[in-house]
């Protein structure tokens, strides 16, 4: 499970000053299923992720990983997550199989389980032409490939996926959407962010709808459409990106 409370994110830019990244972000995401957070470009996805990650500290608010507090228990969060993201980060001079090894070794798994694991993966995720192919030989979609079985190596409750499949082809883009529905299907909590309406459509059991670090609406497809009136969800996630930009619009103006 993973619950995010008011997580609110600041920062101090030299030219706009205080920058407001997240503001009260409220929402949580259960086992078995596959929660959303569709934005454009600089909506805050990316933040959300990386501070219920531990990389980044929240400025307010809280967020945590199966009752962990990313704040004051980092390590037992990051044992219950793994983090797929479109920086593949693959070293160069590993192999496939080193590189989740590698991996598998830093969360201290023993050498049999860690094996009999890597075996599962590598056939379930179909890469077993990349045991021995060097990374600098590999193309996007099998560095992707390595970088979901990565993450999963220890198998961990939570997964969490940020913008995946940006810069994937057609055919390896849907591949990765195949597995992330596998890893509903199996139990995991699945945090999904994209600015793809199409994935968010297809895939998604519920969907928060972010912009400029709000949220502006949360739910099912189903309850989005009902509450706003409208069954496309493209029509609908403009129609409050517009508003919430009028609004902003309005309040900046009668402060001036």
């Amino acid at each position: 499970m993973i619950r995010v409370d008011r997580l609110s994110k600041h920062y101090r830019d030299l030219r706009r000053g205080r920058v407001t990244a997240l503001n009260n972000v409220t929402f949580e995401a259960h086992p078995g299923e596959i929660y959303g957070i569709l934005g454009p470009n600089g909506a805050g996805k990316t933040t959300i992720l990386r501070t219920i990650s531990t990389l980044l500290r929240p400025t307010g608010g809280t967020a945590s990983i199966d009752g962990f507090d990313v704040v004051a228990d980092p390590d037992e969060v990051r044992r219950r997550i793994g983090f797929v993201s479109c920086n593949t980060a693959i070293y160069d001079r590993m192999t496939g199989w080193e590189m989740v090894e590698y991996f598998g070794r830093l969360h201290q798994l023993p050498a049999e389980v860690l094996t009999d694991r890597m075996e599962t993966l590598f056939e379930r995720l179909k890469m077993n032409e990349l045991r021995d192919m060097l990374g600098a030989k590999m193309s996007t979609g099998m560095k992707q490939k390595v970088s979901i079985a990565r993450a999963l190596v220890h198998d961990p409750p939570v997964l969490i996926f940020d913008e995946a499949t940006a810069g994937l082809d057609v055919l390896v883009a849907r591949s990765l959407l195949k597995t992330v529905a596998e890893l509903r299907d199996q139990g995991k909590c699945v945090l999904f962010s994209t600015h793809i309406m199409r994935e968010a459509e297809k895939l998604c059991d519920r969907i928060l709808i972010l912009h400029r670090g709000c949220a502006l609406a949360e739910g099912s497809l189903d309850d989005l459409r009902r509450a706003f009136g409208e069954s496309d969800l493209e029509e609908l996630f403009f129609q409050l990106i517009s508003r919430h930009e009028e609004t902003e619009a309005a309040s900046n103006s009668g402060g001036s």
